[in-house]
């Protein structure tokens, strides 16, 4: 256990941080995932934008990290534009 006010504070906070990150994470996976199952070129370029700003919140944050969210802007990008 923690002997110190800013140990306890600091388990708190992470804690805090630990379920906006994984909440945040999920949604833009999933985000993805939806993504990934459209089939019109249409409404998947109109969503892409934005699943390219979630993707980007997470790596400015350190949830991903920088390369991945490359990656992964890379493939979706490709994906729409096969369509």
């Amino acid at each position: 256990m923690a002997n110190h006010k800013s140990a306890i504070k600091r388990i708190r906070s992470n804690e805090t941080r630990h379920l906006r990150n994984k909440y945040q994470h999920k949604t833009t996976r999933n985000a993805i995932k939806d993504l990934r199952e459209i089939e019109v070129k249409k409404d998947a370029e109109e969503k892409l934008s934005g699943i390219i700003s979630m993707i980007d919140k997470l790596a400015k944050n350190n949830v991903i990290h920088n390369n991945k969210a490359a990656n992964l802007k890379s493939n979706l990008t490709k994906h729409v534009a096969g369509l």
